[in-house]
């Protein structure tokens, strides 16, 4: 059975795109995509169609994205298609047997507040709001071509009902335990996530200022023509010393740098599920995060610490776990081999083996 992947854009490797490698090299799949920039960075052995690219201004890169999917036509060069991102499924229309494996669901487009849009002028709220009234119509009508859902965490799949009245299948992103290892545990906390403002970095940096007795390496970068750039810019501005930012690293270093950290620190809001804490936790590292979202399904208080969105909260937890952050090492390791790929293999081909193949028409 051959089998296509439509993935958004590689503008950025984040945990999307990593369920999406890992799905390609499991089904022996193509990744048809726009933007393919950020695959470079990593060991991908995939093979890769490109739609072309995408325009570099935020809002015009998701239609034009969107518009790219929605013309395309490869309905008869494979058997099965998947879904993966929030602008890929508009090429559902033509394109069945398919599957839709839902990460997030776009904030602007579903959520009443969304602190980034909050912060804008007057002007660009009415924007966002044009846009946003826009995406929400056509996303709906794009995932009546849907034939099945498969989402990342319960989170998002309460979150699929009630906004899509919906049913969906949980299936955890894929974690290759065998890559990571625990090698020390040094004076530094790790962050890795993209640097977007949801990811809420400003409450890592302040909390670390004040603790100058530690230090916070974050790991991540961002896709050109997203919301985030003004925002990656903002955050550098009056970094405290104890606090640096490396922007987006190869696998190989993000890996040492996972086996010699204290802990890492997640703040995203609502986060859909969040693949980092068990990286770190299959590196033998505690996690400190938000208490919600998907950070609830994955972080228990074996393998370290849920607190509250506030600085208080997190300096609180980071003092804790820092006392003996080795007392977390084996429980982590067991919480980890919950969500190894090998799992995320057997739930994800039974899905795709047992959907019914298209008809071929002379």
């Amino acid at each position: 059975m051959k089998v296509a992947i439509f993935h958004d854009y590689f503008g950025a490797i984040g945990g999307g795109e990593k369920v999406v490698i890992a799905m390609a090299k499991i089904l022996d799949a193509d990744i048809i995509t726009t933007d393919i920039d950020a695959i470079k960075k990593i060991d991908a052995n995939v093979r890769i169609k490109s739609l072309g690219k995408t325009i570099k201004y935020f809002g015009f890169k998701q239609i034009s994205a969107l518009l790219k999917f929605y013309f395309c036509d490869f309905s008869k060069n494979y058997d099965l298609f998947i879904f993966s991102g929030n602008w890929a499924h508009y090429a559902a229309r033509r394109h069945h047997p398919n599957l839709w494996y839902c990460h997030i669901l776009v904030p602007v487009m579903y959520e009443k507040d969304v602190p980034f849009i909050s912060e804008k002028r007057f002007f660009l709220k009415k924007i966002f709001w044009v846009w946003k009234i826009f995406h929400s119509k056509i996303d709906i009508r794009s995932i009546h071509h849907i034939d099945q859902i498969v989402a990342n965490s319960e989170h998002i799949k309460d979150k699929i009902a009630h906004y899509y009245h919906r049913d969906a299948v949980v299936v955890y992103p894929p974690l290759s335990l065998g890559q990571f290892f625990c090698k020390s545990y040094e004076n530094f906390w790790l962050s890795v996530n993209r640097l977007y403002p949801e990811k809420r970095l400003e409450l890592q940096i302040e909390s670390f200022r004040k603790l100058p007795d530690q230090s916070l390496v974050i790991v991540g970068g961002f896709a050109e023509g997203d919301h985030a750039t003004p925002y990656a810019e903002k955050i550098r501005i009056d970094l405290p010393i104890n606090v640096r930012i490396f922007g987006q690293v190869p696998e190989s270093e993000l890996i040492n740098l996972y086996a010699q950290c204290r802990g890492l620190i997640c703040t995203s809001i609502d986060e859909p599920f969040g693949l980092t804490p068990l990286e770190a936790m299959a590196s033998g590292k505690p996690v400190v995060a938000v208490d919600s979202g998907g950070f609830r399904e994955t972080v228990t208080s074996d393998t370290g610490l849920l607190v509250e969105p506030t600085v208080e909260s997190i300096i609180d937890a980071i003092q804790e776990v820092s006392k003996d952050p080795a007392r977390y090492h084996d429980a982590c390791l067991e919480r980890a081999k919950l969500f190894d790929t090998a799992i995320f293999k057997e739930k994800i081909c039974t899905i795709v083996f047992n959907i019914p193949k298209r008809e071929i028409k002379n």
